[in-house]
């Protein structure tokens, strides 16, 4: 049975199938997860999103480093505004005041993962994810 119309375009009949999984997903997923990073200092992952993360956090830290109004307001864009706690610190106060002073004599290499092993539900391999100096 043919598909009606031109849904999802790609030839006549169009496309029968069409990935849920969109590259706004992926920048929204990546969002989150650097956002839980920063606010617990550790975060598991599957293998897949664990060098995307390391990428997306290692020029957060630089950004910390640097410490100046822009950098700041880079970072804003990618860091979700959660707040932690109590005392009403958010991940980017967090970001900014704990971890990149506390990164700056290191010239990269500010993640570290190591392997866990499978996942039991889907056997996807899982790793842990955290800063390096913890």
């Amino acid at each position: 049975m043919a598909a009606q119309g031109r849904k999802n375009v790609h030839g006549k009949a169009g496309v029968r199938f069409k990935a849920g999984y969109t590259a706004s997903k992926n920048k929204s997923m990546l969002r989150n997860v650097v956002t839980d990073l920063i606010l617990n200092e550790e975060v598991k992952v599957t293998s897949g999103v664990t060098k995307e993360l390391k990428t997306l956090a290692d020029r957060l830290v630089t950004w910390a480093k640097r410490g100046d109004l822009h950098a700041r307001r880079l970072a804003a864009q990618v860091v979700r505004p959660t707040v932690v706690g109590k005392d009403g610190k958010s991940a980017l106060d967090k970001l900014f005041n704990e971890i990149g002073p506390r990164m700056k004599d290191r010239n990269g290499g500010y993640t570290k993962a190591y392997k866990l092993g499978l996942r039991r539900g889907d056997s996807a391999e899982v790793t842990l994810v955290r800063w390096s100096d913890k």
